[in-house]
């Protein structure tokens, strides 16, 4: 009996549940542009990130606004402090969830994944069109 609980509770830890698979994503991070940090962090059960502050100003100053958000409602709030990643959850090595594109103002399913060198693979779909970004730790 005490071999069965053993071989139960080994198959248990090594298939293990998906957020103890994939690698943490959470930390600051450099978009490739270099002209913005996203914090990532957790957020209740899942995880998502912010924009936490402009490295290079946008034509609208540091203060810039949400002006192309699809939500008219959205167009007035600022853009530092708003959620770019959201509803990040495990999925074996890949972390799946929204990104918000404040540069288009449109939302696409995303993909993130720790890559080697200590490197943030972020990709953004809609529907089978894909384009990926590889995003850098901020110092």
């Amino acid at each position: 009996m005490i071999r069965v609980i053993l071989v139960l509770l080994a198959l248990g830890l090594s298939s293990g549940s998906p957020a103890v698979a994939a690698e943490a994503i959470t930390g600051k991070w450099v978009t490739p542009e270099r002209d913005a940090m996203i914090a990532i962090r957790k957020c209740g059960k899942a995880f998502c990130g912010t924009l936490e502050r402009f490295l290079i100003a946008p034509p609208g100053g540091k203060d810039q606004r949400d002006v192309n958000n699809a939500d008219p409602a959205k167009r007035n709030r600022r853009l530092i402090g708003t959620t770019i990643l959201s509803d990040l959850k495990a999925d074996a090595d890949i972390w799946r969830g929204q990104i918000y594109d404040p540069k288009t103002g449109r939302t696409y399913t995303s993909e993130v994944r720790r890559k080697s060198g200590g490197l943030l693979e972020v990709k953004g779909c809609l529907g089978p069109f894909c384009q990926t970004q590889v995003w850098k730790p901020a110092a």
